[in-house]
């Protein structure tokens, strides 16, 4: 069951790659943040999963994720905001949570190599944020990215409350332990698939004739 959950949320991202970057070199509607952000993701998804099988601590590639992710996902809303005041606060924001982040390092620097709780937490809420201002700005604006937005708020919010639950009930039993990761492994294919909603009813060939 959880090399099930595993595999087809590479297998999804993988679809996804295929579909954007189609439509990036092709239609040239995509945008490049997301692009990147989906290359960079599969590359480290798989990265992880080679130094997993062997043996080797791949924590330092999730901690690289979880930052990157923020920082990618951020300049990808900042690309879509029109408002100088909103690009202002992505900016500034994640300039000020990576210097967080680099005082922790600094000041722990085996923490690179762990399970940063502090670190995840940080950066998803951030993207999170940007996601909802985006959302706040469709109210009186086309819905662009709005299917992939929604994937955002779902996974960064349930998946933040999900480790954090983890962690404060660590002293649980295994069982427990092992379904809130399958928990959060499904969540990482469920947001992996939002892309492939939202490729299908912005970009996709059907939508573009229909328009």
């Amino acid at each position: 069951m959880d090399d099930f959950l595993i595999y087809s949320s590479y297998i999804i991202l993988f679809i996804s790659l295929i579909l954007y970057t189609y439509s990036f070199f092709r239609k040239e509607k995509a945008n490049v943040f997301f692009i990147i952000y989906i290359v960079f993701s599969f590359v480290i998804q798989i990265s992880m999963e080679v130094m997993y099988h062997m043996r080797l601590n791949n924590l330092l590639l999730m901690n690289t994720f979880v930052i990157g992710q923020m920082i990618l996902l951020g300049l990808f809303y900042k690309s879509l905001f029109k408002i100088q005041a909103q690009k202002k606060v992505v900016v500034w924001s994640m300039i000020l949570a990576l210097l967080i982040i680099f005082i922790q390092l600094y000041n722990d620097p085996k923490q690179i190599y762990k399970f940063n709780l502090f670190e995840i937490t940080i950066c998803s809420l951030l993207v999170l944020i940007f996601a909802l201002m985006h959302f706040y700005n469709m109210l009186g604006d086309n819905k662009t990215y709005y299917y992939f937005s929604i994937g955002v708020v779902a996974f960064m919010l349930a998946s933040t409350v999900l480790l954090l639950v983890g962690n404060l009930t660590h002293n649980l039993s295994n069982e427990f332990k092992y379904l809130s990761w399958r928990l959060n492994a499904f969540l990482v294919g469920a947001f992996y698939f939002s892309m492939i909603v939202e490729w299908k009813v912005s970009f996709s060939k059907t939508k573009n004739l229909a328009n």
